[in-house]
This record gives C-alpha cells, structure tokens and sequence, in this order.
C-alpha cells in the first residue's frame, strides 16, 4: 500500500507514493518495508528508536520530534495517526461491522459477554475483544492488552469480518482512550457502566481518570450511547453528551430498569420494563445485584441491535457463567467464589452480594497488584473488614514492588484481627478450612487470570486450578453442578 493511502494527512510529495509493506509501533519488531510509528516525544530515545527501525529496514519512521534522518515524518500527534493508518491498512474493516463498546471501571467483561453471546444465540455472528482474550466462532486468542494497540485491533477486525463476523463488542479501557487507540473507529453503540476509582497510579487523579472515560461519549466515536442511571456520576454524563441516549438501572428513573430482584447463590430473577413497552421475565445464572446491572446493559444493546423480547429472554435465562467473575464452586456445603474484584467498589460489590446470598458466614482472600494504584488498597482493607467476616491478605501480583509492603498499605486501612499469609495457595487452603457449612468463601482480584507476576516473571498459576487441586479427591467438588 503507498504511504499517501495511510497517512492521509501527510504533505511531503517525497514521500506520498512510498510503498509500505507492513505498519508497527515498537522497534525492535519493525520488518523490511515497515512504516514504523515512534510514540516516545523525548528526543534521545526516539533518535535511537527510529535509527533502530531503520537500520531493520524500515521505509520511514513518523515522529512528533524533528530528527536529522531524511526518510523521518514529523506529524502532530503520532498516535493518532497511527490509529488512522492502522484503520487504513487493513482495510477500514471495522466501517463494515456493527461495532458495540463497554467502557466503566467495573462490568465490562460481563457485559461484553452478555452482549455477544445472546447476538450469538439469536443466529447473529459476534466477536469479542477484551480482557479475556478474543473470542470468535469458537476461536480464542490472547489479547496483549483489555484493548490492544491499534495495529492489533484494526487486523483482529480484518480477520473477523473475513470469517463471517457481523458484529464486534469490546471493551475500551481507560488507557486505551487516553492513548488514542481507537481513534478513528465509530461505535454504533456505547456503555458506560459506572465510574469508580482506579489507576490512578497512571491517570493520577480521579477527575483526570472520570473524565478520560468520558471523552468516549462524543460523536467522534459513537452514536448512540447507554448509561446507567443509578451510577454516582450519571447525570454529568447525561448533561455533557449529545447524542441519542438510554438509561437503564434499578433505583432510579431510567427507560430500561430491573424490578423484582431476588438473587441467590444459584442465580438472579427480576422482571424487565422494557422502555415501557413490554415485561421481560428474567431468570438467569448471573449472580448478585451488580450483575442484574451487567444484564440489563446486555439487554440495553441488544434492544437497539434489533433483538425481539423472545430473543432477549432467551439470551439471558441461558446465558453460560462468565470464568472468574462471581464463579461458584461447591465444596462440602461450603461456596467458593472466584472473582476478578480488584477495584474498591468492585469488592465491596462481590461482598456485599455474597452477604445477602447467606445467613453463614462470609471469608475473604485478597491482595493487592504491584506497582498500580496504591491509593485504593486502604480503602479495600476497610471494605474487607467492614463486610467480610474474616480476611486473609495475600499476594495478588506484587511484580516489582515488595510484597510486604503492600499487604502493609492494605493493613493501613484495617483495625480488626485479620491473618496474612503471602503465599496465595496456603492462603486459600486457610480460608477454605475456617469455613463451615453454608459458609462463603470469596478469593477475590485474579479472577480467571492464569498466572501471577513475581518481578519481571509470569508464573503459571489460576485460583480454580488452585481450589481444583485442593480437592480433588472430593466427589462433591462441583461447580456450578458439574465436576471440577
């Protein structure tokens, strides 16, 4: 492809019918005949990227840093062209699908799951991308990111739409807004879940962090927007969007909202006003109050999309559990419960529902991640002791931060008698032993993650396998009715 028909903007006439073979962000994976795009701004580093990229063969680097190569592009946003050319290069594919995100701090996994299996048992084709990988007719990759760099994306698209995808639902990360890399991308419809407290290790502030998230609802990138009314921050959406918008909740006025709601250990039943046009009768897997909001942004999207109400309640009564997000193992009359909760509000929701879940009681596992937030791990050391009837601190993923003193700032938040035991598996092992009959057992923060990070280093490792391994040998190991 020539460097004119990807970089649409550019205006050196030296460079607009360059063919270029491939496009990359990172130098040390640039190939003969790339178009290499450096992000860095400080100007030693992106001379010594771009000489890199070049010495590998690349036809030109593009910078916003002047550099003394004669083959270097200087533009004013690097990312946002790389977004662009991205978009270009592989054929504008995501302009022929129906693009659907999910943005919030909490839910997006769920819900871009919810989304795309009921597209899926309604005869529609969806793909999924976000934090659990990519997902489309039966195949499943690895994503390097809960919304990867544009390059990933816009061939991820291409590959879809090639094997007969119609639809794309994704989750758009905070990061990923700021960094630009789905400018250029149009979504059909967008979620936002709710906006609570996280990263702030790279946003530095709340305000900075609600209003990244925010700037997704323009019309720059999508069309018509869903938001939940109940969240804290509802009406500052609602006031600073312009665009076709629908509400959907449980306490507050909204044009979608849940009634009814009963949930138990083995699932949820509420009934559905429908915009006030009909009443869903819903009876599903998902388990706890914030996952009838998961649901009922699921329904939000799939409504727009075209669903009828039969498809709608057939969606949710059937949906399959989402891997590590509220996922229940039955262990000699105790529950286990593996959740990805890394968040202060995301805990405190896993918590909250398995109190109500239970008149036993209810035992925490948790850590906190390396060199994130810090911020938010005292907040989550009062949360857990507040709720929980018993917390045990472990390692979640320290990476390169000490392990001790992060269980420490989490303990900075905590007055009551609690155990520490750094080493996760002991910890479960612990925790599950405390337990009596009828008791809750939550391992929150890893979720359905395979691995923890020590350092610089992935070690293998999942919390089911970890309860699997623990009991084996029991019969009445189940989950969710079927053997683990």
């Amino acid at each position: 492809m020539i460097l004119k028909n990807l970089l649409q903007n550019i205006d050196d006439e030296r460079f607009e019918n360059l063919e270029i073979s491939g496009i990359s962000h990172d130098s040390r994976t640039v190939k003969k005949g790339d178009l290499y795009f450096c992000f860095t701004t400080e100007q030693t580093e992106c001379e010594r990227r771009c000489q890199e990229a070049l010495e590998k063969g690349a036809k030109a680097v593009v910078t916003e840093v002047k550099l003394p190569f004669s083959n270097s592009i200087t533009v004013k946003d690097v990312r946002h062209d790389f977004a662009l050319s991205c978009k270009n290069f592989y054929d504008r594919a995501c302009e022929r699908l129906t693009m659907i995100g999910v943005t919030g701090t909490n839910g997006k996994t769920t819900t871009v799951r919810i989304v795309a299996e009921m597209l899926n048992r309604s005869g529609r084709k969806a793909g999924v991308i976000g934090t659990s990988g990519v997902f489309y007719n039966g195949k499943h990759f690895e994503s390097p990111l809960t919304t990867p760099d544009a390059d990933f994306l816009h061939k991820t698209f291409k590959d879809m739409l090639g094997d007969g995808i119609e639809y794309v639902v994704m989750e758009i990360s905070a990061h990923a807004i700021e960094q630009k890399r789905i400018d250029g991308i149009i979504f059909d419809t967008a979620v936002l879940t709710n906006i609570t407290q996280d990263h702030l290790d790279y946003f530095k502030t709340f305000e900075n962090y609600k209003n990244t998230k925010l700037s997704f609802f323009d019309k720059d990138h999508i069309k018509k927007a869903i938001i939940c009314g109940d969240d804290e921050f509802a009406k500052e959406v609602l006031n600073c969007i312009d665009m076709p918008v629908q509400t959907y909740g449980i306490q507050n006025p909204c044009d979608v909202f849940a009634m009814n709601v009963f949930c138990s250990i083995n699932g949820s039943k509420f009934l559905v006003n429908l915009n006030d046009e009909s009443i869903l009768d819903i009876k599903t897997n998902l388990i706890g109050k914030y996952n009838v909001y998961n649901a009922l942004a699921g329904l939000c999207v799939c409504k727009q999309l075209g669903l009828d109400d039969m498809e709608l309640a057939n969606g949710l009564n059937f949906l399959e559990p989402v891997e590590g997000r509220f996922t229940v193992a039955c262990v000699d009359g105790k529950y286990i419960v593996i959740d990805y909760a890394h968040t202060p509000d995301g805990l405190e929701n896993v918590l909250t529902s398995a109190k109500s879940l239970t008149d036993k009681k209810v035992h925490l596992v948790f850590g906190c991640g390396g060199n994130r937030d810090k911020d938010k791990r005292h907040k989550m050391g009062q949360i857990a002791e507040q709720i929980a009837d018993s917390v045990c601190l472990t390692n979640d993923n320290p990476r390169t931060e000490n392990p001790e003193e992060i269980i420490a700032d989490i303990e900075s938040g905590m007055q009551k008698p609690h155990y520490v035991q750094p080493d996760r598996t002991k910890a479960i092992k612990m925790m599950v032993e405390k337990a009596e009959e009828g008791d809750i057992v939550i391992i929150a923060g890893k979720g359905a993650e395979k691995y923890q990070e020590f350092g610089d280093t992935k070690i293998p490792y999942n919390d089911f396998e970890t309860v699997y391994q623990l009991f084996q040998d029991k019969n009445s190991t189940k989950n969710r009715g079927k053997q683990i």
